[in-house]
């Protein structure tokens, strides 16, 4: 009735927690942390238990917390990255290219490459397989997941 949605047990052991969630109308929108709990250190427990209820909007006083640690604020980028994107690009013409990497061309539509396996007369084959490079894959889909049709190893 009060709008909590987020509980702190402080007993030794989280059993009131476990509890709880069965206890209250919105178990999916509430919130529970234990801050003792048996089988692990008191100091970890009880971070962990605040951390948890950080991350639920619960206003924590670090500088309190952390007082005496030599700890002190640290500024994070808004987003990863500041935006600017780190992935290595292709050069032009080298996608497929896979003379470059000491492999043969397979010369098929789903085996991109070929090695000789030493020591026998057999061979490796590999390939890659995308949406980008094999846009009717998205034709074979379950439950929202494409999937390999069993035509494709046939």
């Amino acid at each position: 009735a009060q709008g909590v949605t987020t509980y702190l047990e402080l007993g030794p052991d989280g059993v009131l927690t476990a509890m709880a969630q069965d206890c209250v109308t919105d178990a999916e929108a509430a919130g529970f942390a234990a801050a003792l709990r048996k089988d692990r250190p008191e100091a970890e427990a009880l971070t962990a238990a605040i951390a948890r209820a950080h991350m639920r909007g619960v206003a924590v006083d670090w500088a309190a917390f952390f007082a005496g640690t030599g700890a002190r604020r640290t500024e994070l980028p808004t987003y990863p990255f500041q935006r600017e994107r780190y992935w290595l690009e292709a050069p032009a013409g080298a996608v497929g290219d896979v003379v470059s990497a000491g492999l043969g061309s397979a010369d098929h539509p789903l085996l991109g490459a070929a090695v000789d396996l030493p020591d026998s007369e057999g061979f490796l084959f590999t390939g890659r397989l995308s949406l980008r490079t094999h846009p009717w894959l998205a034709d074979h889909a379950v439950m929202d997941t494409v999937m390999l049709p069993g035509t494709a190893l046939v």
